[in-house]
């Protein structure tokens, strides 16, 4: 995990790079992509993924090193060649994941997050899952394993693969002529993110698109069908936490409400969105209407986007020291570090959606959070540094202010009834 948080110390700062200069190009074109809050929803989204990957907070059903040591045929050299047929495998077992997420229940639930905006842009390529606690897609590179792929080679090439997903996520490029017979292309991507029902779990490919042709999931995009984008049950939050397992909560709610006991376990492992029909009449599901103007969009203020901006700098901040520092700190000190800025995502996010608990909240975790550094500031400092304890101190006394200040604020909080 060492060499990942170094890998991401250059990464993240290309990946905001680039958002900045397409907001700045949508800007000066006109055709402006972003929308404030969505955006930071997108980049914290992006946060708790990297959080989760370098903590380790999943759990490995069957790894590649098990599958080569039991399966190996051949023993592959470190070569070009070695490279190119464990990109390719890598590609297909891709392939075969986000199919499988598209079209079961269950698996659905750690997808959902990369397709929650109602956007379509850079920034929406970093909404990555933290609701995939349970790995098994090593059992899909079984062609590399018989191969005798080193397992290091996989190592390198997965995230490359992951990161070379990232630039095709954006409306101002369109088709590019005969490379959208080879590659996954901007054109192919908007109609995979669209949930017109010409478009719905189409273009399933990561890297080659030749994958979507071969099995009959590739579909162009039309002059005559604009891509809508989002989820059919819309998410209505800005929040990762709760996009990220909101699905899992309704098939839960599901599983223990309805009345057949056959339904309580299949509807897991059903195509996605199957429901018993007994809960379908007792909590019906709103869907999102086929219209490219029906968003999640609560208004804000030049106040409360202050406030929001000020919360995702620090996030930002902290973030690379943390991945900066992390080999240097101890695994506990890791954990209770990482724990901090996933609820200081968790606390901004949902007092970006004006929950009426959430003042309350984040003025409990800035005096949660004051009482724990005073009670453990010597080692706080021995593990950073006197100016990041002071920052946070800093910061936290400002997270409990704008907590009483919201609380106490109620002219901009236009859906405090509703939530």
């Amino acid at each position: 995990m060492n060499e990942y948080a170094s890998v991401l110390l250059w990464a993240i700062p290309g990946f905001l790079i680039l958002v900045i200069f397409e907001i700045l190009y949508g800007h000066i074109t006109k055709k402006q992509s972003y929308v404030f809050m969505d955006t930071l929803a997108s980049l914290s989204s992006g946060i708790t993924n990297i959080l989760k990957d370098i903590l380790g907070l999943a759990v490995i059903i069957i790894s590649y090193p098990y599958i080569l040591e039991k399966i190996a045929i051949f023993e592959a050299e470190n070569s070009l060649l070695t490279y190119f047929i464990a990109f390719i495998c890598i590609d297909l077992a891709s392939y075969f994941v986000h199919l499988i997420n598209h079209k079961v229940n269950f698996f659905w639930n750690q997808h959902i997050i990369h397709h929650s905006s109602e956007e379509f842009n850079l920034a929406c390529a970093l909404r990555q899952s933290i609701s995939n606690l349970v790995g098994f897609g090593g059992i899909f590179l079984i062609p590399a394993a018989l191969m005798g792929v080193p397992t290091e080679v996989i190592s390198i090439l997965t995230p490359i693969h992951l990161f070379a997903q990232f630039w095709y996520h954006t409306k101002h490029i369109g088709k590019m002529g005969f490379l959208e017979y080879i590659i996954v292309t901007p054109s192919q991507h908007r109609v995979h993110h669209a949930i017109n029902p010409i478009y719905i779990d189409k273009n399933l490919a990561a890297i080659f698109c030749v994958w979507d042709r071969i099995f009959g999931t590739f579909q162009e995009e039309l002059d005559s069908e604009p891509p809508i984008y989002g989820t059919l049950k819309p998410v209505s939050s800005w929040n990762p936490f709760w996009i990220n397992f909101q699905h899992f909560f309704l098939l839960a709610r599901d599983a223990w409400y309805t009345k057949k006991w056959k339904d309580k376990f299949v509807l897991w492992f059903k195509p996605t969105g199957w429901r018993p029909k007994d809960v379908q009449i007792r909590f019906p599901v709103m869907k999102r209407k086929l219209n490219i103007n029906d968003k999640y969009s609560p208004k804000y203020n030049w106040k409360w986007k202050v406030i929001g901006s000020l919360h995702f700098i620090v996030l930002i901040a902290v973030l690379v020291y943390f991945l900066f520092c992390f080999s240097n700190f101890t695994p506990a000190f890791q954990l209770n570090f990482g724990i901090l800025i996933f609820t200081t995502v968790f606390g901004f996010t949902s007092l970006m959606d004006y929950y009426n608990w959430a003042p309350n909240f984040e003025i409990f975790r800035g005096f949660t959070f004051l009482t724990l550094f005073y009670l453990a500031q010597g080692e706080i400092i021995l593990q950073t540094n006197f100016w990041l304890f002071n920052f946070l101190i800093t910061y936290f006394i400002f997270t409990i202010g704008v907590g009483i200040w919201a609380k106490y604020n109620t002219s901009n909080r236009k859906l405090a009834l509703t939530k």
